[in-house]
């Protein structure tokens, strides 16, 4: 089922919304967002970073009067995404609100093993084999192997995931969509992550196809709290700082469960001589505003059960592109307490 990239383009409208994954506020912002559309601009068509055959068993479970499909969701990826019940909970509320939703999977197979080998049992219990769903699950179930392969390679999933969604937007007609996607997908540029800045976004991809017709939104800045979810005394070299508290997200990165993040109030002048250790933590990644000279911590919790507690502070500021425009930004520089 390859991509005909030469195919009549659709000319429906894309409304990409970058996330960090697993973050309740914006779970709560995301279903908002497909409220408006949903209700008010006659929006069905939702697609998601999850396979194909993933958004087809969702479609599925729309119509069912259980919730046999989403409990299986959750056993398969509760080992991936330490708070999994924030995902089913939004799935319910979409079954529950915007019930006409229809689910579209453009990701890698992730989860061929379980999610992929049930859904094609599904299809073979039903006498579908050779059909269109069945042929593009199997094309799903073989990209999800090569990705592992080729050791989850960037360019090959970002490759794959705009083939995919070019694939089915295209299929729709003049259709609008609505697409939510971490924000390295869904952003106009090279992705994020460190080591894979040379390769081109999903969403950068699609607006060489698509032009103006492409829109995408950072969740992750329209985000930021203002006022800290609590504070608290915490002693730090023999003395005492408010430290205010703005949020844990959770991950699958690597070794880490889950990120807590904290400001040291009034605390710069203290640290600001400590020498920095040549970490870079990105002001995208803090769930709170940020200026200049402040300082803060994450708690780190790894999955042996230990806290590691990483300090940063924003010492300078630099330039960076923010909805379209070129602001002053700050940066974290990480360091070490022992160190002068």
């Amino acid at each position: 089922m390859k991509n005909d990239s030469n195919k009549e383009k659709s000319k429906g409208k894309i409304f990409l919304y970058g996330e960090t994954h697993g973050v309740e506020r914006i779970f709560a912002r995301l279903l908002e967002i497909w409220n408006e559309y949903y209700h008010n601009q006659n929006m069905q068509h939702l697609f998601i970073e999850f396979p194909y055959f993933t958004a087809e068993y969702f479609n599925i479970w729309m119509k069912s009067d259980n919730d046999d499909i989403l409990d299986e969701f959750y056993n398969d990826w509760a080992d991936a995404f330490e708070n999994i019940s924030l995902y089913t909970e939004f799935y319910r509320t979409i079954k529950s609100k915007f019930p006409e939703t229809i689910f579209h999977g453009i990701d890698v197979g992730y989860a061929h093993w379980s999610t992929g080998e049930r859904f094609l049992q599904y299809l073979k219990d039903n006498d579908m084999q050779g059909t269109e769903r069945y042929l593009m699950t199997l094309e799903a179930i073989e990209q999800g192997k090569l990705n592992e392969q080729n050791n989850f390679n960037f360019e090959y999933r970002e490759t794959k995931m705009t083939e995919n969604f070019i694939r089915e937007f295209d299929r729709l007609g003049d259709q609008n969509v609505m697409g939510i996607f971490g924000n390295d997908h869904a952003a106009f540029g090279n992705m994020g992550s460190e080591g894979h800045r040379d390769v081109q976004s999903m969403a950068k991809r699609l607006k060489k196809r698509y032009g103006r017709s492409v829109n995408t939104t950072d969740l992750t800045i329209v985000t930021w709290l203002i006022n800290p979810i609590r504070t608290e005394i915490i002693s730090i070299n023999e003395a005492d700082y408010e430290a205010s508290y703005f949020g844990t997200d959770f991950t699958a990165l690597r070794d880490i469960v889950s990120l807590s993040y904290w400001r040291l109030e009034n605390a710069y002048e203290d640290f600001k001589d400590k020498k920095a250790n040549g970490e870079i933590l990105p002001i995208k990644q803090f769930p709170m505003m940020i200026e200049k000279k402040q300082v803060f911590f994450v708690d780190a919790e790894l999955t042996n059960g230990t806290v590691d507690r990483l300090f940063y502070r924003s010492d300078m500021n630099i330039k960076e592109k923010i909805f379209g425009k070129l602001l002053k930004m700050p940066i974290t520089t990480g360091f070490s307490l022992e160190q002068k």
